[in-house]
């Protein structure tokens, strides 16, 4: 009971849209009606302005490190890490359907990131290196996500030799957020994906 209560607690934190509220808070506007549609770090960035999208990011980031801590702090008792690598996927699963904005949200990247800075920092440290190099390299923060994610189940095994249920994690984690973002590998192939750009913009 208090482990199924621990997963819904981390999806209700994932479902947090941080990047729907600064947008609304800062112009007014709904986020999801620009750019991309996407409630994330990236398009809060492009539609709103570089300090709204480090906020939004470093926020996500956040919520998914919290989420999997909390289930971590209820669920001591996971010597497989079993519940803790579920709430890595339901933190994620918050914000890409959350129930606050009838099931519409974000790719998960950040999100990811957090929780799994808490369950695989060195596998995570590894796979945000090759994701720095290729957004240096193609100023294509998508491929960048798209590689990084894929790449992140091998960084798991080859790093930790992890419990099953953590690199089972990573493998539906990575998946995930390689299939949230096939729109941008058809921009990507069509050439007329956004380029990254740190300065960013406002809505409207």
């Amino acid at each position: 009971m208090i482990s199924t209560l621990a997963l819904v607690l981390a999806y209700l934190i994932g479902g947090i849209p941080f990047g729907y509220f600064i947008v609304r808070w800062r112009t007014g506007q709904d986020v999801r009606e620009f750019g991309s549609g996407n409630i994330g770090a990236t398009n809060v960035l492009r539609t709103t302005g570089r300090s709204a999208g480090v906020i939004t990011l470093l926020l996500d980031i956040l919520k998914g490190f919290v989420a999997v801590w909390l289930v971590a702090w209820m669920v001591p008792d996971d010597s497989y890490m079993l519940w803790r690598s579920a709430g890595a996927l339901a933190v994620m699963a918050g914000h890409a359907f959350p129930i606050y904005l009838k099931f519409k949200g974000g790719k998960a990247v950040a999100t990811f990131i957090g929780a799994f800075l808490y369950l695989a920092p060195l596998p995570l440290l590894a796979v945000l290196i090759l994701f720095v190099a290729v957004v240096a390299y193609t100023k294509y923060i998508s491929l960048g996500s798209i590689i990084a994610a894929g790449s992140f189940p091998f960084a798991v095994w080859l790093i930790l030799h992890p419990p099953a249920p953590l690199w089972i994690a990573a493998l539906i984690a990575g998946a995930f957020i390689v299939y949230r973002h096939r729109a941008n590998i058809q921009r990507i192939r069509a050439g007329n994906e956004n380029l990254f750009s740190f300065g960013g913009k406002r809505a409207g």
